[in-house]
Parts: structure tokens; sequence; C-alpha cells
């Protein structure tokens, strides 16, 4: 189908509240000792947000009839993600008071628990890929590559390391392009590859999805440091102009706005002619990835 306005927020609030019951019953319950540890998970990982990448995850497995339930791998990606962001907001890094509206994990927690529901995150993320997917090792495997790959040191992890460098002057096109590429869309490109992993999907569409996922990731980053310039915190949810007062590189810094939502709009287009390729036209991930590109926060 091709979605209109109200197909589109329809199926998207859905996917999101599927995401949100998964979330629950796939994490540990409430209570669980210890139980400081475990509200402090779920303290950051219902605090809201987008679901952008499990809703990705959904929606790329939708592209072809399915082969498994893909929820578990969408609530492993929303707890990696949620990890990055506790492990972000820590004093040692940008020192964020505010996260979707509301404190942050430390500001909640204290520094310390804060750190340890970021770890224990990261861990459940892996084992529920292993554990949801066990009758299917092969899936299981190309998932927790493709997860333990995104999350590693040359892509997330090296991205941080190179924003932090970046502080410090240093300040080049090609070391936003690899901050870009490995924080930002190595998470929201393994998003793709593992919906279609969890489909029967025809040869090649693994490449395919790469390619969707890495020009996404890098649109949905660049309209990050847009909208960190140009919205507020109300809206946000969290502090903006932080990458200006943390001397972070972001596009707008080095290239300007205009030329910043020039290359967001390639970058999106591109994304979803290798959708249509891919899977013809009036997908729902086409209409995601368009949509993300007109995001308030």
């Amino acid at each position: 189908m091709h979605y209109g306005d109200s197909e589109f927020h329809a199926r998207m609030s859905e996917s999101i509240a599927a995401v949100d019951v998964a979330l629950v019953r796939l994490t540990p319950r409430p209570g669980t000792r210890p139980a400081v540890l475990h509200e402090a998970m779920r303290y950051s990982l219902q605090a809201g947000g987008k679901r952008f990448r499990p809703m990705l995850c959904l929606a790329a497995q939708a592209l072809f009839p399915a082969r498994l339930d893909a929820m578990a791998a969408a609530v492993a990606l929303e707890c990696l993600h949620t990890y990055s962001l506790i492990h972000d907001d820590l004093p040692c890094m940008d020192d964020s008071e505010l996260r979707r509206g509301q404190p942050t994990c430390h500001k909640k927690f204290g520094e310390a628990m804060a750190l340890l529901a970021g770890d224990a995150l990261l861990t459940h993320a892996l084992w529920l890929l292993a554990d949801a997917y066990a009758a299917a090792p092969e899936v299981a495997l190309g998932l927790v590559q493709d997860l333990g790959d995104a999350a590693g040191s040359q892509k997330l992890i090296g991205g941080q390391v190179e924003d932090i460098i970046g502080e410090n002057g240093g300040v080049t096109a090609e070391r936003l392009e690899f901050i870009h590429r490995n924080k930002t869309a190595a998470l929201i490109c393994a998003s793709v590859t593992m919906g279609v992993r969890l489909a029967d999907a025809p040869g090649g569409a693994l490449a395919k999805a790469r390619e969707i996922g890495v020009n996404v990731g890098l649109a949905f980053q660049v309209i990050d440091d847009i909208l960190d310039v140009t919205s507020d915190s109300a809206t946000m949810g969290k502090p903006v102009n932080a990458d200006a007062d943390n001397k972070k590189i972001t596009y707008p810094r080095l290239h300007g706005i205009e030329a910043s939502r020039a290359k967001a709009h390639a970058l999106t287009d591109t994304a979803v002619r290798l959708c249509e390729e891919l899977a013809g036209p009036g997908t729902f991930l086409a209409a995601l990835v368009r949509g993300m590109e007109h995001r308030i926060n």
C-alpha cells in the first residue's frame, strides 16, 4: 500500500506500542534482584523515545514474508541503543541532565548505578538474541554478528572515541564522516540488516539492506545535528546547543545549515530509492525513512 499521513502515523503508533509491550516482556521483571539495577534499566528503557531502530527492524522484515518473529531483535536493538544513551549522558562523557524530557539515568540513580545499568542493557541485548533465536542458530549467529559489530570498538564505540578526540581539535570532514558512519549509522544499519535476516528474503537482499541502513543512518545524524542548532529543549526532550557547548564536530558546524539540509535530503532520497529497488514502491520502510527526514525531535 501507499502510505498517506493517517495510515503512516497509525502504523507507526501501532509499531511503537508493540515494541513498548515487548520491552516489558523481554527484560527482567520488576523486583528482580538487584531491584535497583533493574529499576534503572527500566527507567531509561521506558522513558519514551522514537523507537526508530526497532521500527526499522520490523519494517525491514515486513518487506518479505516473515521467517521468524522479529520482536526480540527489535528489543535487543532498543536495549543496545539505550545503553549507549545512558553512557553518553554520564559526567565523564557529555554530562547531560536531561534525556527524553526527564532526568538522565545518572541524575536519578547515581553515576555508578547508571554505568552498571548501561552495561547490563548491552549484555542483555546480546543474550536476548542468542536465547530468542536458539532454535535457528544460523540466524542467531548473523544477528549477534550484526549487533556486536555495530556496537564494537571500530563502530559505535570507535565513533564515540573519535567524537571525544574531535572536541580537542582536528575538526575535519573526514573525521566527521567517520563519527557519523560509526557512532550512529552502524546501529541503524544493523537494524535494517537484522530485520532482513529474519525474513524469507531473496539473494542479495542483505547487501542492499546494508546500503539502505548506511544512508538512513547518515541522514539521521545530519538531521540530529541540525535539530541541536535549530530546535529547543522542550521539543527535543534534552538540552540543545550541547554539541556547540561541548565543541563537537557536526555537519552544520562544518558545512552550514542549508548544506546540511540538502545532504540529509539527498541521503534520504537514496535510501528510499534503494528500498524501492529491493521491494518495490509503497513499503512502510520507505515511508518510515521519508518521515524520519521531517522529524522534529
